[in-house]
Order: structure tokens, then sequence, then C-alpha cells
């Protein structure tokens, strides 16, 4: 649930239209989250570190290369998804991918709802 929490809050923190942050439907860019900026315009505690550039690394860097690193970064997020769906296929269809073939272990549960019998719903019958 830990998981669920942190994906809920950083979906919240992006749907949010700070100053100098709009949001994508309304003109801003996409993927393009606020920083955490402390104080009354953020979060109300510090927070070190922003997403994409803890270490403000980027900030002598030149918009073309920023530009290409960002979509650098979407691809390498899409080929993660197609990785993990080749892997999902492979152990519910054995021999669906051939290079996975006798790697993954099959899996007999529902690829699509895995938290049908879980640990913490077994006690109350979900």
């Amino acid at each position: 649930w830990q998981i669920f929490g942190a994906i809920g809050f950083l979906e919240f923190w992006s749907e949010l239209s700070v100053s100098g942050n709009k949001h994508y439907m309304r003109g801003g860019k996409p993927g393009d989250y606020p920083d955490f900026v402390s104080g009354p315009e953020g979060i109300p505690h510090p927070v070190p570190f922003s997403l994409y550039d803890p270490f403000k690394l980027s900030k002598n860097m030149s918009e073309e290369k920023k530009e290409s690193r960002l979509r650098a970064e979407i691809n390498n997020g899409r080929l993660a998804m197609i990785g993990i769906l080749g892997f999902l296929s492979e152990q519910t269809t054995a021999g669906s991918v051939p290079a996975l073939t006798g790697i993954v272990q099959p899996y007999s549960g529902e690829p699509m709802a895995p938290f049908t019998t879980n640990v913490l719903g077994a006690p109350f019958g979900l």
C-alpha cells in the first residue's frame, strides 16, 4: 500500500497548477512535474531534491540537450513498459516470448488482478 500511496501523491502533485508550472491540459508541457518547493506555494516542509535533477546538474545545459534527454527518458520508460509486458506475456502464456522461454517461471494467477487473494484481504474473505 505504500507504493500506491506514493503513486497517488505523485499523481496529485502532478495535477497541481502552481506558479511557474501549468497543467499540460492548460498549455503546459507534458511530463513536466512541479518542483517540490517549500513555503506557501508548495509543500509545508522542506524537500531537498527535485525529481528530475536532484543535484542541479542540468542548470547550465542547453535547451536542445535537455529536450534530447527528456526524449531519451520517455523512450526508456516506454521500453521498460514493453519489457514488463514481455515478462507478463511469457509468464501467462508459455512460449509467447521465445527469448524468455525457460527463464521465467509460469504464473497461474490472474495477471490483471494480482491482489484478488492477498495477505491483507484473506482474514476478511476478500
